[in-house]
C-alpha cells in the first residue's frame, strides 16, 4: 500500500488569496488509518478530494507513493481511475434499478475481469461485510446501515490500495453508526489498507483512527495519535475542539476571582515558556473531594468551594456545572452526586491537569516546578462561595 504525501498543497477557488487549503504538509503512511478532522468548511473533504483526483491542487505536489500524481510545477495531473484508489461519499451513491450483487460487481465488469475473478472477489467482500443474504436485494430494500455495507463492499471489490471515506457514516442513526465504526476498524485490522477518513465527529475519529489530523481555516492544526491530540492539544482551537463536555477555558484577564487564584497558583509552582493567557481544564479532571485536606505542599491541587449549579445526568455519569469565585466551570463524575442543586461541594485543580495557552494561543509548560508552598483549603488563595 503507498504513502500518501502532501506537499505544500493549496487550494482556492477564485484565483485569489481566499484560501480553501493553506500550505499543507501532510504524510499518511502504508496501511495508516488516518482522520481528517475538523468543523465544516476547514478544508477536510476538499484535501481529500484532491487526492482522489477530483479536484485539481492550486499549488504545491500531491504524492502517492514514489508517483507525483498532481503538481502545478510540473504540470503534471494523474486521472482518477489512474490512481488505484478508492472512494466512499457520505451519499451512498448505488445503482437503484441494480440488486446489491450487480452494485458490487459493477466496478469490476468496468475493469473486465473475467467471471470467475469476479464471483470470487463478489462472494468474498459480501461475506466480509456480512451481507451474503442481501446479494439479490435492491437498495430500496436495505436498511441505511445496510446500503452502507454495500457502498464499502462495493469499493473493497476492487481492491484499491487506498481508500478515501468521505463521512460515510453521517446518515446514520447513533445505533448504526456505532455498529459500522466497529465493523470499519475491523476492516482496516484485516486488510491492511491505507485509508484516510474524513469526519467532524471527534469521538469518531478517536475511536477509528491511528493518527488524527485536525484542521481549522484551510490550515493543519496538529497531528497526532487520538491520545495525544486529547492529551497534549497544540493549541487552543484543538483544545476546544475535541473534547465532550468541551475543555473548561479561564481567561487570565482578572475579570473573575477564579482567574486570579489559578494564576497565582500556577505562578507559585513555575514559570510558564510563554506569557500565560488562557488556562484549559477538562472536565473529567476537576475532582470533588468530601471536605477541605491539607496535604504535603509539593504540587498540592488548588482546593476551592463551589456551588453546585445544575445536575445532567448522561447515563453512565453525571456532568455537572459549578460557579466558584465568579467562574462557571463543568465536570463529570461517574458517580451519582451526593450534592443537589443549591449546594456547596469542594473541587480540586492540579497544575497536571492543566494546560496552558500563551498570547497566541499556542500551547505552553511550566519551566520548572517549584517547592513552595501553594494554596491550601486555609489559605488566603482558597475561595469559598
Amino acid at each position: 500500500m503507498p504513502t500518501i504525501q502532501l506537499n505544500h498543497v493549496s487550494k482556492t477557488y477564485d484565483r485569489g488569496d481566499n484560501l480553501s487549503v493553506h500550505g499543507l504538509n501532510l504524510t499518511i503512511h502504508e496501511g495508516e488509518f488516518m482522520c481528517l478532522l475538523g468543523p465544516s468548511g476547514c478544508g477536510k473533504t476538499t484535501t481529500l478530494r484532491m487526492i482522489a483526483g477530483l479536484e485539481h491542487a492550486s499549488g504545491g505536489e500531491i504524492r502517492l507513493g514514489e508517483r507525483i500524481v498532481d503538481s502545478q510545477q510540473a504540470g503534471l495531473f494523474v486521472a482518477p481511475e489512474q490512481r488505484q484508489l478508492g472512494l466512499v461519499f457520505q451519499s451512498y451513491a448505488l445503482w437503484p434499478h441494480l440488486t446489491v450483487a450487480q452494485n458490487i460487481e459493477f466496478g469490476l465488469k468496468l475493469r473486465r475481469l473475467p467471471r470467475s475473478e469476479r464471483q470470487h472477489r463478489l462472494q468474498t467482500v459480501m461475506a466480509t461485510l456480512g451481507i451474503t443474504a442481501y446479494r439479490d436485494r435492491y437498495p430500496s430494500q436495505l436498511s441505511g446501515g445496510q446500503q452502507q455495507r454495500v457502498a464499502l463492499a462495493r469499493t473493497l471489490a476492487v481492491q484499491p490500495q487506498i481508500l478515501l471515506l468521505d463521512e460515510p457514516l453521517s446518515n446514520l442513526d447513533a445505533r448504526l453508526r456505532l455498529e459500522m465504526r466497529a465493523e470499519l476498524k475491523r476492516l482496516h485490522q484485516q486488510c491492511g489498507t491505507t485509508m484516510l477518513f474524513v469526519t467532524h465527529d471527534q469521538w469518531e475519529a478517536m475511536a477509528l483512527a491511528t493518527r488524527i489530523a485536525v484542521m481549522q481555516g484551510g490550515e493543519l492544526q496538529q497531528v497526532g495519535t487520538p491520545q495525544e491530540i486529547y492529551d497534549r492539544p497544540a493549541n487552543r482551537f484543538v483544545a476546544e475542539f475535541v473534547g465532550t463536555p468541551p475543555i473548561n477555558l479561564i481567561m487570565l484577564d482578572h475579570s473573575t476571582l477564579f482567574a486570579e487564584l489559578l494564576h497565582a497558583y500556577l505562578r507559585s509552582l513555575g514559570e510558564t515558556t510563554a506569557p500565560l493567557a488562557t488556562v484549559g481544564i477538562r472536565p473529567e479532571r476537576i475532582q470533588i473531594v468530601p471536605h477541605p485536606t491539607s496535604t504535603a505542599p509539593a504540587l498540592r491541587p488548588l482546593q476551592l468551594k463551589a456551588r453546585l449549579e445544575s445536575i445532567l445526568p448522561t447515563g453512565g455519569s453525571w456532568i455537572l456545572e459549578v460557579s466558584v469565585a465568579g467562574q462557571s466551570l463543568l465536570l463529570t463524575t461517574q458517580q451519582p452526586p451526593l450534592q443537589r442543586e443549591g449546594e456547596t461541594l469542594v473541587i480540586t485543580v492540579a497544575a497536571t491537569d492543566c494546560h496552558l495557552f500563551d498570547t497566541q494561543g499556542l500551547r505552553c509548560e511550566l519551566r520548572a516546578l517549584s517547592t513552595t508552598p501553594v494554596a491550601h483549603a486555609t489559605s488566603p488563595h482558597c475561595y469559598q462561595e
